[in-house]
C-alpha cells in the first residue's frame, strides 16, 4: 500500500459502497478521483515554485481548461533555500536538522555553544547567552511556526543571547514535522533548526551535561516564482461561487492536499451543469506553507470580490486522510478516516452541513465561521465573504516525509467529496 499507484487507488475506490441506482455514476467517480489521486502524489514534493509543485500547477490549468475554464496561472514569489550541510554536532554525535524558513544560514563552520534546554514557556535550564537553545515542544500535531508554543520560546531564547535554536518536533511519527513560516521576511533573530524526536535522546542527555554543541545551517537562500491557478467560467451572471484549494506543500502532501484536490477537481468538472445560473472560478493557490502567501495574493488580485459572490467553498488540509493505530504497538494503518478534521460554515449553513455529514468522522460537528477558522479559510473569512464553507485539519504525517500513499483512501475522499458537493448546491440555491 506503499506505493502511489493508479492500480492502488482504483481498487480501492471501487470497494466504497453505494446506492444501487446510483452505482455505475458513483463508481465512475471514484476512479476519477483515484486517478487524480495518484496523478497528483505522483509529482512529488511539493514545495512552492519546486518542480514537482510546478508540474502539477500545469496539469491542474490543463485539467480546468479542458472542462471548460479561462485559465490564468499569476505568478507570486516565494521563499526558497539551496541548503548544504545542515546538522547538530555533540562530540561523536550527529543529526540532521531541517533549516527554519526563512533561512538565517551560519558560516560554513557553523555555531557551537553549551546546549541548553528550553520548555514551550520559554523556562531554561541554564543561562543562555551564548548557548545553542534545545526547544523541547509538548507532544502535539505541529503546523506552523506561528503557534505560541514554537514562537515564544525560540524568541525567548534568542533575547536572552542564543547563538543558534534547535527546535524538537515531538509528534506522532517520530520525524521531524516541517512547521509553516512567514513567507516575506525571517521569524527570528539567528539560525533556526528542526530536530526529529527519534534522533533527540543524545542530545537531551548532552543538554543535561550543559555539553558543547555545533549547529550548521549553511546554503544559499533566494527567492523564487511559483504561480497559482485560477479559472473562470463568466456567463454573465450576477453572482460568482468560488471553490479553492492549496496545492503546495513541505513534503509529497498525499494525507495533507491530495483529498482536496481531488475534490476541487471533481467539482471543477460537475458543477457548470448543476449551478447554470452562477459565475463559476477555481482557485489553487501555491506558496500554502508560507503562512497562506499565495492565497492573500490571489484575494488582492484574481479572486471575484465579496459583493459579487455569493457562496465560497475552501478545500484545505486533510479533507479525508487516513487515520492510524498509534501507541503500544507503533503506527499502524486502519480503514477509517482521521477525525482531527474540522468544517467550518457560515451560520445559516449549520443545519444543512449537520445533515449532509452526519457520520463523517471529525465533520459531523461543523463549527460557525465566527467562532473558529484556521489556514487560508480564516483570510477569506477576513476579507468579508459572506457566505463560506470550509475544512482543515491535521492528520499524523500532516508536514512529515512519509505523506505518501499509505496516508490517504480515494473510497474516502470520493464519500467526503459526494458530501460537499450536496453542501455547494445546497449553499448556492437562491435565497
Amino acid at each position: 500500500m506503499t506505493d502511489p499507484t493508479r492500480r492502488h487507488f482504483i481498487a480501492a475506490a471501487t470497494a466504497l459502497p453505494v446506492a444501487a441506482g446510483a452505482a455505475h455514476a458513483a463508481a465512475a467517480t471514484s476512479d476519477t478521483i483515484a486517478s487524480d489521486l495518484a496523478a497528483y502524489i505522483g509529482f512529488g514534493n511539493k514545495r512552492a515554485g519546486g518542480a514537482g509543485d510546478n508540474a502539477c500547477g500545469h496539469w491542474l490549468a490543463d485539467q480546468l481548461a479542458r472542462a471548460g475554464y479561462a485559465v490564468e496561472k499569476p505568478a507570486i514569489s516565494v521563499p526558497h533555500f539551496d541548503a548544504g550541510a545542515c546538522d547538530m554536532v555533540v562530540g561523536d554525535t550527529r543529526a540532521a536538522l531541517m533549516p527554519q524558513p526563512i533561512v538565517t544560514p551560519t558560516a560554513i563552520g557553523g555555531v557551537t555553544g553549551r546546549l541548553a534546554r528550553v520548555d514551550a514557556q520559554g523556562r531554561a535550564d541554564a543561562p543562555l547567552a551564548g548557548a545553542i537553545a534545545l526547544v523541547d515542544l509538548p507532544y502535539g500535531r505541529w503546523s506552523s511556526a506561528l503557534a505560541k508554543p514554537v514562537r515564544a520560546p525560540v524568541e525567548t531564547a534568542f533575547a536572552a543571547g542564543a547563538k543558534a535554536a534547535v527546535i524538537v518536533t515531538n509528534g506522532p511519527t517520530g520525524k521531524i514535522i516541517a512547521l509553516n513560516a512567514d513567507g516575506r521576511a525571517p521569524m527570528f533573530a539567528g539560525p533556526v533548526g528542526l530536530l526529529a524526536p527519534a534522533d533527540a535522546a543524545p542530545f537531551w542527555e548532552a543538554a543535561m551535561r550543559h555539553d558543547a554543541a555545533t549547529v550548521r545551517l549553511t546554503g544559499e537562500g533566494r527567492r523564487r516564482s511559483a504561480f497559482n491557478v485560477i479559472g473562470r467560467l463568466d456567463r454573465g451572471k450576477a453572482k460568482w461561487v468560488v471553490v479553492s484549494t492549496p496545492r503546495s506543500g513541505w513534503t509529497d502532501c498525499a494525507g495533507e492536499r491530495g483529498g482536496g484536490i481531488a475534490a476541487w477537481l471533481d467539482l471543477a468538472r460537475a458543477i457548470p451543469a448543476l449551478l447554470p445560473d452562477h459565475n463559476l472560478a477555481f482557485l489553487c493557490n501555491s506558496g500554502h506553507e508560507y503562512e497562506n502567501l499565495g492565497a492573500e495574493e490571489a484575494l488582492k488580485a484574481v479572486a471575484p470580490k465579496p459583493d459579487a459572490t455569493h457562496f465560497w467553498l475552501h478545500l484545505g488540509a486533510n479533507l479525508a486522510a487516513r487515520d492510524w493505530h498509534e501507541g503500544l504497538f507503533r503506527l499502524a494503518p486502519l480503514a477509517g478516516t482521521d477525525s482531527q478534521r474540522y468544517l467550518v460554515v457560515s451560520p445559516p449553513l449549520l443545519a444543512t452541513a449537520r445533515r449532509l455529514f452526519a457520520g463523517f468522522a471529525g465533520l459531523e460537528s461543523p463549527y460557525p465561521s465566527d467562532k473558529l477558522s484556521a489556514g487560508e479559510l480564516t483570510a477569506i473569512i477576513a476579507a468579508g465573504y459572506p457566505s463560506v464553507a470550509g475544512i482543515f485539519g491535521v492528520h499524523r504525517f500532516h508536514h512529515v516525509e512519509g505523506d505518501d500513499a499509505r496516508c490517504v483512501d480515494a473510497g474516502a475522499v470520493a464519500a467526503t467529496t459526494a458530501a460537499f458537493r450536496k453542501l455547494l448546491l445546497a449553499a448556492a440555491a437562491p435565497r
